[in-house]
């Protein structure tokens, strides 16, 4: 049987400090963990929330390059901001720390020191790359050429930002220095690693062995991937003159590598809590009665997973108990980018939706619950601006919200403005039906929970409320009411039922408080006042109770809890997402040194020409090349009830089975297509429906009368295999 922990320390990724951070950002590392800080807060366990801005790396100067300034004035403006942010959208840090902060630099240090003195570091010497007029070592962004996979003269260093592949300095055809605009030579430096190669035994045993049946699959796939290439020392020390200096006496001129210095923020930060509330820092780190949980993106996993946890284990301190790292989230049909202004930063949400007239807090809670409905717990997803209105106005207003002031007005209405008594001599079935659910939804969504599903558990949540407006439909209050004696009073009876069906109505109202606060926090705060109870009622012992509102209290009338994202907003935010990519291609276009394109007469009359029919518009390779298309066997098929054209099939994938609603039901029959072979677009973001989460899509022709084909392999070929 699992323990519960004596405490817990959450942590949520550093953000760098050199720009805005979009809501792809949000929902890989922030949203998770704030929902699940919200759940142990609620269970009055023993949590601290650790966060902070990462101030440190080549990505600050270059940033301060851009804008005119120093290095000190960027982290001091984006820290500023994110912290904001952060606030605005009610993500409830204990700290929110920097790594500017002096506690960060020694504790970085004595970190550095305490590997040093006991032989854990290995001193190397090897050439890179050094501008002669700037005289320094240039880091990888400081150094700009020809990308050798497409060609684009613009590639940095670590990464072609035209075609997105991975590089080193090595790899770039004609370098130059982006400091003298000179080509840079190759000079001696000596540098301190970390001998990852030397813990693959350890890491393997405890991640894949140890952590193979609680960490999610994405994770331990990618470390697996990791140990299996083999490890390699790598650097911890780099020639820069931005970042925690190196504390010795022969380290002139270089500071602790980011990767090194940034995840020591949470031991720093924690620190700093502790000095701002008179607590003891050290159990959270040093005491293995604490769990130890870091909330990351994807392309965090091998410093949270692989490095960072060696690096613990190294100074006695605990390592972490999961690390439930979240894949990417796209926008809009195409990957989210700063640099192609392909984005939603968390402050133009915040400009354009909370702090309007008709916006706050209720604003951020509408963000929150889209978020956590499409979170990318084992695959991309993908954020759309007609999603979020369908999931606001058709999850939050028609169900959620709609429940709550449904059950207020009818109780204000029929009720005296007052929880009435519940009659248990003429509870019937629909009664005990629903009053079962709500004693048990508790344990579902804890589970949920303490197992980081937060889609599923919040799907449960809403589906509670659903089921509150289905028993409401069925007992018809209203039409009882109309039951009336000689005197035009509502029968003694007839009042009796009413009395039943508003208590129950209530009672579940009062629980779905306590199930959403640590979704949305500023809806479960604005539900207590208007059942008029204090927030201590959010605890998590309470959920379940059919006695969280007494009988004979008067309530407050009912507020809306929502409003409704419209048309017009949705379609400003497309147009302005389109605007922003266009302008960023003709800044890109000045940069490379040519002016954006006039359109000839020419390009004017071939616009004009007809296409064939239903021919869609060009695309480039990128664009197909975004598609994850695998084999898989239909294994089961069957209908989907009270639904003509769906079948749910089961996939075999080869790595993984999957669930797929179809549209197929017309067109075959499950039968025959048991133990067929089919293409399956596997990175499609998962959607609900009939309450099925369809995991993928499968591809199919349509001819001109209308019939659909299969699309499916000449020959049988291995599952999981990819399409190309």
């Amino acid at each position: 049987m699992t323990t519960t922990p004596k405490r817990y320390l959450i942590t949520s990724a550093l953000p760098y400090a050199n720009g805005l951070k979009h809501i792809g950002h949000l929902a890989g590392a922030y949203i998770p963990a704030d929902i699940y800080v919200r759940y142990l807060r609620a269970q009055k366990r023993d949590v601290v929330f650790v966060c902070g801005s990462d101030e440190h790396g080549t990505a600050i100067p270059i940033q301060a390059m851009k804008e005119g300034t120093t290095p000190q004035a960027i982290i001091d403006k984006y820290h500023g901001i994110m912290k904001q942010n952060f606030d605005d959208l009610s993500i409830s840090f204990d700290i929110y720390d920097r790594t500017s902060n002096p506690v960060h630099h020694e504790t970085t240090q004595e970190f550095f020191t305490y590997l040093n003195d006991r032989g854990e570091l290995e001193v190397k010497e090897s050439e890179q790359y050094y501008d002669e007029e700037a005289q320094t070592f240039l880091a990888d962004r400081y150094i700009k050429g020809t990308c050798p996979n497409c060609g684009f003269t613009g590639a940095y260093g670590d990464q072609c930002e035209k075609c997105g592949t991975s590089l080193s300095p090595d790899d770039l055809i004609d370098p130059v220095s982006t400091l003298s605009g000179k080509p840079p030579v190759k000079k001696a430096t000596k540098h301190w690693y970390l001998p990852l190669n030397k813990h693959e035994d350890w890491l393997r045993n405890w991640i894949l062995n140890e952590h193979q049946a609680d960490w999610k699959t994405n994770v331990l796939g990618q470390c697996k991937s990791w140990i299996d290439a083999g490890l390699q020392p790598r650097a911890v020390t780099r020639d820069l003159d931005w970042g925690v200096k190196v504390p010795l006496p022969d380290a002139e001129g270089k500071v602790l590598y980011v990767w090194f210095d940034a995840p020591i923020g949470y031991i720093s930060a924690t620190k700093q809590w502790a000095k701002n509330t008179g607590k003891d820092w050290e159990p959270y780190w040093l005491d293995k009665d604490t769990k130890l949980v870091h909330f990351i993106g994807k392309d965090n996993i091998v410093f949270h997973c692989i490095i960072f946890p060696v690096m613990l284990r190294l100074h006695d301190f605990i390592v972490p108990d999961n690390v439930p790292a979240n894949e990417f989230m796209n926008l809009e049909g195409d990957k989210m980018s700063t640099s192609r202004n392909w984005k939603l930063d968390m402050q133009d949400y915040i400009d354009d939706f909370i702090k309007k007239e008709n916006g706050g807090p209720q604003l951020a809670d509408s963000l929150r619950y889209y978020l956590a409905t499409i979170l990318p717990e084992t695959k991309d997803s993908e954020f759309t601006w007609k999603g979020f209105q369908d999931a606001v106005n058709g999850e939050l207003v028609a169900v959620f919200a709609n429940f709550f002031n449904r059950t207020f007005v009818l109780m204000h209405k029929l009720a005296g403005g007052k929880v009435p008594r519940f009659h248990n001599d003429i509870a019937d079935a629909k009664d005990n039906e629903l009053i079962e659910e709500i004693k048990k939804s508790k344990g579902g969504i804890e589970n949920l929970l303490e197992e980081y599903k937060f889609r599923d558990a919040l799907f449960n949540v809403i589906d509670l409320a659903r089921k509150g407006n289905k028993y409401m439909q069925e007992k018809e209050p209203w039409i009882k009411a109309k039951q009336t004696n000689s005197e035009g009073a509502v029968t003694a009876e007839a009042q009796a039922q009413i009395d039943n069906c508003l208590h129950v109505c209530l009672q579940l109202c009062a629980n779905l408080a306590i199930f959403i606060n640590p979704f949305l926090p500023n809806t479960a705060k604005k539900m207590c006042h208007m059942m008029k109870v204090v927030d201590k009622m959010l605890e998590w012992d309470n959920a379940g109770s059919l006695k969280l509102l007494s009988v004979g209290y008067s309530l407050r009338a009912p507020e809306l809890l929502f409003r409704k994202i419209e048309d017009a907003e949705v379609q400003y935010q497309v147009d302005k997402l389109k605007a922003g990519l266009e302008k960023s291609k003709m800044e890109q276009e000045k940069a490379n040194g040519n002016e954006p394109a006039a359109v000839s007469k020419e390009q004017t009359s071939m616009v004009d020409t007809p296409q064939p029919a239903n021919v869609k518009a060009e695309i480039v390779y990128d664009d197909f090349d975004r598609l994850d298309l695998r084999i898989g066997t239909i294994l089961t098929a069957e209908k989907v009830q009270k639904a003509d054209k769906l079948l749910k099939l089961e996939v075999d994938l080869g790595f993984e089975k999957r669930t797929i609603v179809s549209g197929i039901a017309q067109h075959f029959t499950p039968e025959e297509l048991l133990n067929k072979q089919v293409i399956v677009v596997a990175n499609l973001a998962p959607r609900k429906m009939r309450g099925i989460e369809s995991q993928g899509m499968i591809l199919t022709a349509e001819e001109p009368d209308g019939k659909l084909i299969l699309v499916n392999p000449d020959s049988l070929a291995k599952n999981g295999s990819n399409v190309k």
